[in-house]
């Protein structure tokens, strides 16, 4: 078979023919319907004279294996695409996380004057509380870092992240499947904070919110996929 571009080449043309022109859900829907009461040697004869078979299904292996990373292909090409306008007159970094996740850095970007967050997240209405605790993790490390430079969180649809950062989710339920910083934050402050907003409003002049569009362009003509992690 095919490696490297090549073999990604074949694999997303054996999907698309196996989509054909109706689109994935209604051929399914056709295959459904067409094999109804069919025996399986008859079976056999129609896929293969539809187009499916083993390639087919190595095809979606091969792409199944390369959405598995894209988070992390989103994360590294929002932070190198965003430097270049991020970064003032002189200003040099001193440290950088490009993967997905915990990767064991204090922040994606430190720079000599600044240290950031960068949150490729779509949001998608309804229920978003994945992906506002991840938003809020960030921003609390940031607020709570022992550094006089300063302190970004780069976002995607800034509306989203501060309608959340304005609300009345409780504080327990925004942390309650974040242990270590949990236990962190109420032996620190208590019950001082009951909701996010109260925290927010006393530590908002500390962490500035930007939206990641008005630096790197693609962001705002696709969204990017859903980064609950990134």
């Amino acid at each position: 078979m095919p490696t490297g571009d090549d073999e990604v080449a074949v694999a997303i043309a054996a999907l698309e023919r196996f989509s054909g022109s109706v689109g994935l859900t209604s051929r399914i829907s056709e295959l459904e319907f067409g094999l109804r009461g069919q025996d399986g040697p008859t079976i056999a004869q129609l896929l293969a004279g539809d187009g499916v078979e083993d390639q087919t299904l190595a095809g979606a292996l091969v792409v199944k294996a390369l959405a598995g990373q894209i988070n992390v292909v989103v994360h590294a090409l929002g932070i190198l695409l965003a430097l270049p306008a991020i970064l003032q007159d002189g200003e040099v970094v001193e440290d950088l996380s490009l993967g997905a996740g915990n990767t064991g850095r204090s922040f994606d970007l430190e720079t000599d004057r600044r240290i950031a967050e960068f949150k490729f997240i779509a949001w998608q209405g309804g229920s978003e509380t994945i992906r506002q605790n991840v938003l809020f993790i960030d921003l609390y490390h940031l607020a709570e870092a022992k550094t006089d430079k300063k302190r970004q969180l780069y976002v995607t649809e800034l509306d989203r992240p501060m309608r959340f950062l304005r609300g009345g989710r409780a504080m327990k339920s925004v942390l309650t499947k974040h242990g270590a910083v949990a236990e962190e934050f109420f032996t620190r402050y208590g019950d001082r904070y009951k909701v996010v907003r109260d925290y927010w409003a006393d530590v908002r002049g500390r962490v500035e919110l930007i939206d990641i569009s008005t630096l790197v362009p693609a962001f705002s003509r696709v969204p990017p996929e859903g980064d609950a992690v990134a």
